[in-house]
């Protein structure tokens, strides 16, 4: 016998909320089980990996500019050697006497130029996509201090503040800052990159971050997002992002902000939308959820 339309729709409507985590503590499970995917590698070279389609576009172009480079470079290299080589003394003792030469004058004025053009309208677009600011799913505001950062999702009346784990001891990884880390689901290598609680974000959805500071300048920046926005007192700056991978995402304060600049990290984790709805269910309780 096929069911109603509305028995379908009740059906699934109690499936999705048998799938939502029932309690803080299953939040904070959910949370905790989250690959850490964004972060700093030892001895590592390259980007971390892009999750966010501005971030994709960054490193593109970050390849396009070292092809041009490695080609300039190696020309120019060629070029002296070809000259060491060929108009030396002993290769050419009797050099040739002229002041002008205006078809190379002419080529080393224009070719640059054109490289120059081709550069911008490659970069202009990548740029022009961070600043246009499109409208957010998810707000939230970002307010730097020395040395912590503080959240708030203004449309669910929602604010908490952010500290690395291991601040109240005086930066130092001791044994209980290790039972710490291990007890909010991470490692020792995650010291002074995790943070006490977590700014929460659903997947797939357009996030925008309005960033201040409230005693000296601040940058909020995760580096596998593509995103960096300086937090001045006073001012309301923005940036956007849309996370394409849950997971754990760590960055830094990256404007230099007074003695402890190197201990206010930041951390991302990027859910589902039934852990982001039941995440906020529990913020709004009251129960703060951890990590």
């Amino acid at each position: 016998m096929k069911m109603s339309r509305f028995s379908a729709a009740f059906a699934g409507g109690l499936a999705a909320f048998g799938a939502l985590p029932a309690t803080a503590q299953d939040v904070t499970q959910a949370l905790r089980d989250l690959p850490v995917i964004g972060t700093p590698q030892p001895g590592g070279m390259g980007f971390q990996p892009a999750t966010t389609s501005l971030a994709a576009d960054i490193h593109w172009l970050d390849g396009f500019l070292l092809v041009i480079i490695t080609v300039i470079a190696l020309f120019v290299t060629g070029l002296l050697a070809w000259v060491i080589l060929r108009y030396n003394r002993r290769a050419n003792a009797n050099p040739a006497q002229f002041t002008h030469n205006s078809p190379l004058e002419v080529t080393w004025t224009v070719v640059p130029i054109l490289i120059l053009v081709g550069i911008g309208a490659f970069s202009l677009p990548v740029l022009f996509d961070q600043q246009r600011i499109p409208e957010g799913d998810v707000v939230v505001k970002v307010s730097g201090f020395q040395w912590a950062w503080e959240y708030e999702y203004p449309d669910e009346d929602i604010s908490f503040q952010s500290y690395m784990i291991g601040a109240d001891a005086g930066n130092m990884l001791t044994e209980d800052v290790s039972a710490q880390l291990t007890e909010a689901g991470y490692t020792d290598e995650h010291f002074r990159l995790a943070t006490d609680t977590s700014i929460v974000v659903p997947v797939g959805q357009t996030i925008v971050m309005q960033v201040t500071g409230l005693d000296v300048i601040h940058s909020w920046t995760i580096p596998s997002f593509g995103v960096k926005q300086d937090g001045i007192p006073g001012r309301l700056a923005q940036l956007w992002f849309r996370p394409e991978e849950e997971g754990i995402y760590f960055g830094q304060c990256s404007e230099l902000c007074g003695i402890a600049h190197a201990y206010m990290p930041i951390t991302v984790k990027v859910v589902s939308e039934e852990v982001y709805a039941a995440w906020l269910e529990e913020m709004k309780a009251g129960n703060l959820v951890s990590w």
